[in-house]
């Protein structure tokens, strides 16, 4: 049994210890924005925060998190989609096909809480999800768009 703070509520789930966070999320709290993309860490399309710091959750086994821990996902970050990087994701259409994009919010947002004006620089360096259809300008430019710092925001 784990007992987990989820998008600000207190859930028990019952599960093995080494299942991997992203299936709690997705098969046990029916939360499946956060997405399965290569199980290893490496593309981010599982991003989720815990206590506002990104994290790639298919790697981290739930035993590593209890109720302390604010875990938040994509269906967390806002109920109306009204966040910034949100906001900007819409007014510049960036994703392609959309798959990676939670991740990809997920890893945005918390770059803009540590990072309130990244350079662009900053944003290539924070952000190292990897998207498929490669809309990693319209990522840069929402970024900034959502900070503030671009010549449309």
């Amino acid at each position: 049994m784990a007992k987990l703070n989820v998008n600000g509520s207190i859930m028990d789930v019952q599960v093995e210890d080494d299942t991997p966070l992203l299936w709690v999320l997705r098969e046990h709290l029916n939360l499946t924005g956060t997405k399965y993309g290569c199980g290893i860490a490496q593309c981010g399309a599982c991003t989720v925060h815990v206590d506002g710091a990104a994290m790639r959750s298919c790697a981290m086994p739930v035993s590593a998190f209890d109720e302390t821990q604010k875990i938040v996902t994509i269906e967390g970050l806002s109920p109306d989609s009204s966040h910034p990087i949100q906001q900007a994701w819409l007014a510049l259409d960036v994703p392609q096909c959309g798959f990676c994009q939670p991740g990809m919010i997920m890893a945005a947002a918390a770059l803009l809480a540590n990072t309130p004006r990244p350079t662009e620089a900053q944003i290539r360096e924070e952000i190292t999800n990897i998207c498929r259809c490669g809309t990693y300008n319209r990522v840069i430019a929402g970024v900034q768009r959502a900070a503030g710092s671009s010549a449309a925001g």
